[in-house]
């Protein structure tokens, strides 16, 4: 088995200290609490390279750049909910071409591409053209930052909620315990496009995201990275406890560190001690009634053992 503990990665020092240099500034609209500022400050803080910016619709957008008002330093590109990779692949062609006609100076031939959408945009409503541009082997980087849900439209469930949570649009019953599907592995279903990068990451880790960041924006081609973002508002938990909300869906492997690089999977952070499930669903209202119910509990532990079980075998090697 690969589990491997890295070595600290620091982001650009120079990114993190020079305020004129931020890429997303202060003063944008998402909530206290909401850990979208963090994941972009370790994901744009990875490379000193230009980086140009394309995000879906969604929470991100209506914080950061709702008009007239920006929080973006950077180039910043509002596509539609679905198709920020079909954005960032025509930025990617349109790269190639004027470096191929001598255009670009050194410089603009460093630029990278970050996508990015929550995981409506991701999951879902844009998945096959994420799809696409991944096959296709357009050199950007995609960015899901994955709250597990809608939430800038009142927390519908998407194919990232997990099962029995309670959301608007699987609510609690008499008859009902939420959401009566599995949430989508799209990290493996991305991995098996045999890309050069896939990572799956935590802004309670930052720099273990940052170093996925890095290696994400040198890769050599399309990289995707999934990155666990909670919501305060939707997930029930106060404010100030964002982070370690996070921590615990690593330490309980609902939600475990990894990366496939060249089709090497690699576990960043080994749980010697895994804490049960139960520790990470107690924070969070939208779970309350599986704490109530041990039959419940018992089928959410099972199948998150199951499936870090499943991720250990492909890190196995003989």
């Amino acid at each position: 088995m690969t589990i491997t503990t890295e070595k600290k990665f620091i982001p650009s020092p120079k990114l993190l200290a020079d305020s004129n240099k931020e890429r997303l500034s202060c003063g944008h609209r998402m909530c206290p609490g909401c850990t979208l500022g963090v994941i972009l400050k370790a994901v744009l803080s990875s490379t000193e390279d230009p980086v140009i910016v394309v995000s879906a619709t969604g929470c991100l957008e209506i914080c950061t750049g709702a008009f007239p008002f920006t929080s973006w330093q950077t180039p910043w590109i509002h596509s539609l909910f679905e198709n920020s990779a079909s954005v960032a692949s025509g930025l990617d062609a349109l790269k190639k071409a004027w470096e191929r006609k001598g255009i670009l100076n050194e410089k603009q031939k460093k630029i990278k591409i970050l996508a990015m959408g929550g995981d409506g945009a991701s999951y879902d409503i844009g998945f096959q053209w994420i799809s696409g541009a991944l096959e296709r082997g357009h050199d950007f980087v995609y960015l899901c930052t994955d709250n597990e849900g809608y939430m800038n439209t009142g927390y519908q469930r998407s194919s990232a909620t997990p099962w029995a949570a309670h959301t608007s649009t699987t609510p609690i019953g008499t008859d009902s315990y939420g959401k009566i599907n599995s949430r989508k592995n799209i990290t493996e279903i991305f991995a098996a496009h045999h890309i050069p990068y896939i990572a799956q990451s935590s802004p309670s880790h930052f720099s273990d995201l940052a170093k996925k960041a890095h290696k994400a924006f040198h890769a050599p081609g399309p990289a995707f990275l999934n990155v666990l973002s909670s919501c305060t508002t939707n997930w029930k938990f106060p404010p100030e406890k964002s982070l370690e909300v996070l921590d615990l869906a690593v330490k309980t492997n609902f939600w475990p560190l990894y990366e496939v690089e060249q089709g090497d999977y690699k576990i960043n952070l080994e749980n010697k001690n895994r804490r049960p499930i139960e520790d990470w669903l107690s924070m969070q209202g939208r779970f309350k009634h599986i704490m109530k119910n041990p039959e419940l509990l018992k089928k959410v532990q099972k199948e998150v053992d199951d499936n870090f079980s499943k991720l250990k075998i492909k890190t196995t090697t003989v």
